[in-house]
């Protein structure tokens, strides 16, 4: 009993958690006349100007040095925004991977050059990239990827394909997975990232509608695409280590829990309601706080190892696989609880929230990595294979 006594919930320090009322503030404001279908899209959502005002505030790549514009802050700090963000739909999407993970990549493996090239835009909110893994037949067998970059005397020339690419038609840049040298049954030898300025010749990115309309998917196509030597980043040969923490950064943050927030806090209004509260439905508010809530904390964990400079891969896999799995519950949920009653007047804008979700919902289990892979991670993690 005293072992499970000397256990503690790790916490955000202070100093960040003063973070969260100036920016409470700011949405506040800001969104204020944003109706709830549309933030619902949040980190898909694409807005330049509020990326650009975000920078402006100090808050893109907070956890970057000072030298680079950053915020020199701990990874706590941007939780904080991460989770305010997210909770108010803000639409973040356009800086969203630059921030979360191209820039601590770059900062981490880059060139000093690469590093102050790069790394001020993203902090000013005005340089965007995109993540060039998945492709037509990588997907999640990512290690087998296809896209090659043969070296030159000028640089590397790029030819393949990359698909599920979210904002590539917004972006400037990608990292992109790329082999460089033998072939896809290597495996995870020989392959390499390169950072891909999207406005070369040789580029194309075509959009792909989903079914609630949105195109923020992209193909994107390289064909004889000319870079410099200084598109490679990190080392050679060691593009699987580097973007196994890549995806760290990726599946770790408040963004696998709160995907359905919006929606859920538009139900949960509804349920205080006189008219919109019943039994059930305060089973359902009751059952999805239950797991959001310890799954926090887990997140809140797996940051605390990132702040320590960690790379907690099977941690982050499990927080994301079980993350997923609420995000996708709340819609499915909250439709079986607002059908089953009868005459009951539910608002529109509650009802149209619950149309986008349900319809982009299926994608939050294959984002990120599917199911499949993660738990292969966490079993391998586990010493269970």
């Amino acid at each position: 009993m005293s072992a499970l006594n000397s256990l503690s919930m790790t916490a955000i320090p202070p100093e960040d958690e003063a973070l969260r009322a100036p920016v409470r503030a700011f949405l506040s404001v800001a969104l204020a006349k944003v109706p709830a279908h549309v933030r619902a899209k949040s980190w898909s959502g694409y807005d330049t100007e509020f990326s650009r005002e975000l920078g402006r505030r100090g808050w893109i790549g907070i956890t970057l040095p000072k030298e680079y514009g950053g915020g020199g802050r701990s990874a706590f700090a941007r939780y904080v925004l991460v989770e305010e963000f997210l909770n108010f739909g803000a639409p973040v999407g356009s800086h969203w991977i630059a921030d979360r993970q191209s820039g601590p990549l770059i900062l981490k493996y880059g060139t000093d050059e690469q590093k102050r090239f790069y790394l001020p835009p993203i902090c000013r909110g005005e340089s965007f990239f995109c993540i060039g893994m998945s492709e037509p037949n990588a997907g999640s067998d990512l290690a087998s990827v296809r896209t090659r970059a043969v070296k030159t005397d000028e640089g590397w020339t790029l030819n393949g394909q990359k698909i599920w690419t979210t904002n590539a038609h917004h972006c400037q840049f990608m990292i992109a997975l790329v082999r460089t040298s033998g072939d896809a049954q290597d495996r995870q030898k020989g392959l390499s990232q390169v950072i891909v300025d999207l406005s070369l010749p040789g580029v194309k990115v075509r959009p792909i509608a989903d079914s609630s309309g949105d195109a923020h998917f992209c193909e994107v196509f390289f064909d004889n695409v000319k870079l410099g030597d200084d598109a490679l980043i990190g080392e050679e040969g060691k593009g699987w280590e580097q973007v196994t923490a890549e995806l760290a950064f990726e599946r770790s943050g408040p963004e696998r829990l709160f995907s359905s927030i919006v929606l859920f806090d538009e139900w949960l209004a509804f349920v205080r309601t006189d008219a919109g509260r019943t039994p059930a439905s305060v089973r359902l508010a009751g059952k999805v706080l239950s797991q959001l809530a310890p799954l926090r904390a887990m997140s809140l964990a797996v940051t605390q190892k990132v702040a320590a400079g960690e790379s907690p891969v099977v941690e982050a896999a499990l927080v994301k696989d079980l993350g997923t799995g609420v995000e996708q519950l709340i819609p499915a949920a909250i439709a079986d609880d607002l059908y089953a009653r009868d005459g009951a007047e539910i608002a529109l804008e509650l009802l149209r929230t619950l149309d986008y979700v349900t319809q982009v919902a299926p994608s939050y289990s294959l984002r990120g990595g599917t199911r499949d892979i993660l738990r292969g991670m966490i079993a391998r993690g586990l010493g269970l294979r």
